[in-house]
């Protein structure tokens, strides 16, 4: 009886963060007073590791200003070797004015020091980089030192720090991963209308619909109800992450369906991957930084937890999926254009109440929960990438993107678009570019020699089919870097294989 009783005590302490009071934060060892800065950021993750035979950690890379990324790899063996083990990745701060995800992350690393956490590891190999941004957070401003916004940069690779995330994942494949971000509901627009949104802790599963369905409904039907009522749990209120609004001036939706962020960039490879975007401050600095960090934390420890539970269902399902990517042949339809439909569902939307001064709700019908293909292209076997296009040539390079040289194979067709013209389309509330293409059969033209072969059955042949084909929304055409690649009445460079 007494042993069973302790059994229960122990449960409950694992469900809930406890924090260790060995090697406090800095945030927390400041009593919530001061931000942590990069420098006691790399004191701090040092102190930690010296501290913790389960932590390692390393170095990922260098921003523009030479300051470290350092990556927090928790693991009770050595890291990414037991196969056995789901390998989950933690990313916080790609906006340096986003600073409780950062904070959040250093909490959470100081949580899973304690003696009760380590049953986590039993079955995962963790790594956290708890800032991705440590130029942008320095002067507390969204860019990096480049003065990019590092969150759109997914599809293009031309920024160190997101070169370097994603070489990191192209080493260990993470099957989970958590983006962790800040939303700003103190804009003047929603407080025209007399309220603000008043959520803690929003998450967004990945949206984009050529992302396996199995892992959409895994994260939907599972994850997602999961998420919220730990939340709830531990004393914060959570929604789906639905940025758009206010209501009555425009729509609210599931996030974007781009794969130029930190969660569908790893989502289109098949991976079981989150966006989660606590609130921010009014200053959005220190403002409530204790619940905003707490909040963050708690959000984390919630996905692992769930992870740990249910790792053989999750590995299984990204497994099975990513090999349907691998070994996919040619034929399949991919959705290069998309838009945010209603399905007469109505959000409940928590708000702040400006007039009440107190916490209130809105019903918002134009609510948009689903993407709807409205164009497809047939996934050719691969694409020729011409070898004089220096700046393709690199965008391959840095995607660490499967290539060959091309040698034809008998049966083989190859195909050539032509730009006719170039009009424009509405994505979600942008206007970029969309050109009317013609496609003709070029195969006895081709000199192989000219070309670089990607085929398209590799774990980023859809990422490829979207970054490539000329009418994609999601397109690299869509980007200034490469919007030579689009003008009317030439040839688009890249041809297509069948």
């Amino acid at each position: 009886m007494i042993r069973y009783f302790f059994l229960i005590i122990l449960t409950a302490l694992n469900a809930v963060p406890v924090m260790s009071q060995n090697c406090p934060s800095p945030l927390r060892k400041s009593n919530f007073s001061k931000m942590t800065s990069y420098d006691e950021l790399s004191d701090y993750v040092q102190k930690l590791d010296a501290a913790s035979d389960l932590l390692t950690v390393g170095i990922a890379g260098k921003s523009p200003k030479g300051r470290n990324l350092y990556t927090l790899l928790f693991s009770s063996s050595t890291f990414g070797k037991d196969e056995s083990k789901i390998r989950v990745l933690i990313i916080a701060q790609q906006h340096g004015d986003e600073q409780s995800g950062k904070e959040g992350a250093l909490m959470l690393a100081e949580e899973l020091t304690n003696p009760l956490n380590r049953h986590l590891f039993d079955n995962i190999d963790l790594m956290i980089i708890p800032q991705m941004n440590p130029d942008g957070s320095e002067k507390n401003e969204r860019l990096n030192g480049n003065g990019k916004d590092l969150n759109r940069n997914h599809v293009i690779l031309t920024e160190p720090e997101i070169i370097a995330v994603h070489n990191i994942f192209n080493k260990y494949l993470f099957e989970v991963t958590l983006d962790v971000h800040e939303y700003y509901p103190f804009g003047e627009t929603w407080k025209k209308l007399g309220y603000r949104k008043n959520i803690d802790e929003t998450v967004g599963p990945v949206s984009n619909i050529n992302i396996a369905e199995s892992i959409r409904t895994l994260s939907y039907g599972s994850y997602m109800p999961y998420i919220m009522d730990y939340f709830r749990q531990n004393g914060y209120k959570g929604l789906v992450y639905s940025p758009g609004g206010p209501p009555g001036i425009s729509y609210l939706r599931h996030s974007t369906f781009d794969i130029n962020d930190g969660r569908q960039s790893f989502g289109i490879q098949n991976s079981f991957s989150f966006i989660q975007e606590g609130m921010n401050g009014k200053d959005s600095f220190s403002d409530n930084i204790e619940r905003r960090a707490k909040g963050q934390m708690t959000g984390m420890m919630g996905l692992l937890n769930y992870v740990h539970a249910n790792g053989s269902q999750i590995k299984d399902i990204i497994t099975r999926e990513r090999h349907n990517l691998i070994s996919e042949k040619p034929g399949k339809k991919i959705s290069i254009q998309s838009e945010h439909v209603r399905t007469g569902e109505k959000l409940e939307l928590p708000v702040f109440s400006y007039s009440s001064n107190s916490d209130s709700t809105v019903e918002v019908s134009d609510y948009r929960p689903e993407v709807k293909s409205i164009y497809d292209v047939i996934k050719p076997a691969g694409y020729l990438i011409p070898r004089n296009n220096i700046q393709l040539m690199e965008w391959v390079t840095r995607n660490q993107l499967i290539r060959t040289d091309y040698s034809k194979k008998r049966g083989e067709t190859i195909e050539q678009y032509e730009i006719n013209s170039v009009d424009s389309i509405d994505f979600e509330g942008d206007i970029i570019i969309n050109p009317s293409v013609s496609v003709k059969e070029i195969s006895k033209s081709v000199r192989p020699a000219d070309y670089l072969y990607l085929p398209a059955s590799q774990l980023r042949g859809n990422m490829i089919v979207l970054a490539l084909e000329p009418k994609s929304m999601l397109g690299l055409a869509t980007y200034k870097e490469f919007a030579f690649l689009i003008r009317a009445g030439e040839k688009y460079p890249v041809l297509r294989v069948l």
